[in-house]
């Protein structure tokens, strides 16, 4: 599997971990509970998963202009 299948597939999970904490945290919030640990559990997919997010998003351009510059010099 190529480095940029991994990274999609790293996203998708931590996207259904995001999802998941967000549903927790609904759920405490729906019963009264004043757990702080339940509003910072969805922090923890978050981060990678903007990391992760970033790095798709910027892929195209990347690869944009690498292809750009070797069509100039043909």
């Amino acid at each position: 599997m190529s480095s940029n299948m991994w990274i999609r597939q790293i996203h998708r999970w931590l996207s259904i971990a995001f999802t998941l904490a967000v549903i927790a945290n609904i759920v405490a919030m729906t019963q009264q509970l004043q757990a702080v640990w339940i509003g910072l559990l969805a922090l923890v997919p978050l981060i990678p998963l903007l990391a992760t997010g970033l790095y798709m998003f910027a892929l195209p351009y990347v690869g944009r202009r690498g292809g750009a510059s070797s069509e100039a010099r043909s």
